[in-house]
């Protein structure tokens, strides 16, 4: 029997913004992130297709303290 799960790593800064990252069963990591719509995809040229979020500098910087 195969087991699944999901891990949640949830880093607060000095101002409690919280970031997570997914850690999944099947080896995929999930960043928590804002979806970029339509006209900022235009804006900065960025390709068609596929789903895409904008990460802050506060996501990255919990990904750096955690490593």
């Amino acid at each position: 029997m195969g087991l699944k799960f999901r891990v949640e790593l949830v880093w607060e800064d000095e101002t409690d913004n919280a970031s997570s990252m997914y850690l999944t069963s099947d080896g995929r990591v999930v960043l928590q992130g804002r979806a970029i719509s339509p006209a900022e995809r235009d804006a900065l040229a960025l390709p068609e297709g596929g789903e895409m979020i904008s990460v802050d500098r506060n996501l990255i910087r919990a990904i750096k303290e955690m490593l």
